[in-house]
């Protein structure tokens, strides 16, 4: 196992691709990558989760936070496409996205609330070992839909205190999935280990294969040394009761008086404003949202500013 440790995403993902980029060559389905077999990631502090690595990689915050709400809520509804265009490319005729985490997490087989799971099982037995949210499915998934889940599952061990959590993916793109699934997940970490009163200890993020594509190697190497890293995002522990309901607030950009969570609603709200054309009030929105997200955010604005943005989304 090779195992890559970080106390920030940015420099974790600095250090992973330094070392995929000699990843041994292969190419299934054709497609010609770098990858390394059997990798974890440690990533310290799980509230520094935004990539910033400008010019070289410019991350899309509001995709980042639409893409977690989606998956928190258990949606696999099509509003996301508004945020990631791409995204249609791996969707059925119907424009249902069948591998969408979301239902799997929230309502598997049409019924088990998987996160509700979790929780009551660390709440009724803090040491165990059972807390488990699954999400591939080899019911659905063999069938051979576009999207199947590249993360298998999610697991929470709650240890003197402090809540660990770890992601098992069967395969990780670190170029351009790597950063949105940690920011997820890092987000799902950091609300159950408020929900459980726990201190938030580390993450552990487990790849079967971690690859880079031959398309992304050139831009990689320009992210070898960062020169800066986004700082932590404000806290977003919130109670439990309610939490759909705030999820479905922040979806709507609407205000719900918890800086974390308002912060995340803003930056939704601003790029809503961009997608509808409105590019001057989403840049001046943007300007006026604090810390790593509005920073994210405006350098985001300034990379598509700087190729004419009637290019396709990019992830």
């Amino acid at each position: 196992m090779t195992t890559i440790s970080g106390s920030t995403i940015t420099e974790l993902f600095a250090s992973a691709v330094r070392l995929t980029i000699d990843g041994e060559k292969v190419s299934p389905r054709g497609m010609d990558t770098r990858e390394l077999l059997d990798v974890r990631l440690l990533l310290g502090d799980p509230r520094a989760r935004l990539l910033y690595a400008p010019p070289g990689r410019v991350l899309n915050a509001a995709f980042a936070v639409a893409e977690t709400v989606w998956i928190l809520s258990g949606s696999d509804a099509p509003w996301i496409y508004e945020f990631n265009s791409q995204l249609r490319q791996y969707a059925e005729d119907d424009g249902i996205l069948r591998g969408a985490y979301g239902p799997r997490m929230r309502c598997w087989d049409g019924h088990v609330d998987q996160l509700a799971h979790a929780l009551a099982t660390l709440q009724g037995d803090p040491d165990s070992r059972r807390a488990v949210i699954q999400l591939y499915d080899p019911a659905r998934d063999a069938g051979g839909h576009r999207d199947v889940p590249c993360t298998l599952g999610y697991r929470f061990h709650l240890r003197q205190g402090r809540l660990h959590m770890a992601t098992t993916m069967r395969s990780q793109d670190l170029w351009t999935g790597l950063p949105y699934d940690i920011f997820a997940a890092t987000t799902l970490h950091e609300l159950m280990a408020g929900w459980l009163g726990a201190e938030l200890g580390d993450y552990h993020h487990h790849v079967d294969s971690l690859h880079l594509y031959e398309r992304d190697l050139d831009k990689a190497v320009t992210v070898l040394q960062p020169d800066t890293a986004a700082g932590k995002l404000p806290s977003l522990e919130t109670p439990w009761e309610g939490f759909d309901a705030l999820l479905a607030d922040v979806r709507s950009g609407r205000r719900v008086h918890h800086s974390g969570w308002d912060t995340m609603a803003a930056v939704l709200a601003s790029y809503q404003q961009w997608k509808r054309g409105h590019r001057e009030v989403a840049v001046r929105s943007a300007e006026g949202i604090g810390g790593p997200l509005g920073e994210g955010l405006r350098a985001w604005y300034a990379a598509l500013q700087s190729r004419g943005e009637s290019a396709p989304l990019a992830r």
